[in-house]
């Protein structure tokens, strides 16, 4: 079985990130509020702007476990796929670039 990592973008700007067997379906039932006391309920509409996939579920949710202790500022640069940003931002070191 293929497991993905997702992240979403809510509707308040702020970011969800979660591991599913099926990204299309869940990202689905995000948005369709079918779990009342989930975080993205108050917040859909959602959109998918990251995922990735593995084979063991145990990868997909270290990556998963990893993703959620990330800044905004490191999830941004994961979408826009700027590894040198996550590095730097990883270093705590300041940009030296304009975005």
């Amino acid at each position: 079985m293929q497991y993905f990592v997702y992240m979403v973008r809510c509707s308040d700007g702020s970011f969800y990130v979660g591991v599913t067997n099926d990204v299309e379906r869940r990202i689905n039932e995000h948005n369709f509020g079918l779990d009342p006391s989930s975080y993205t309920n108050e917040r859909r509409p959602v959109r998918l702007v990251y995922s990735t996939d593995f084979q063991r579920i145990e990868q997909a949710i270290a990556w998963e476990k990893q993703l959620k202790g990330w800044s905004r500022a490191k999830k941004i640069a994961l979408i826009d796929g700027d590894w040198e940003r996550i590095v730097q931002l990883s270093n705590g070191r300041p940009s030296t670039g304009s975005g």
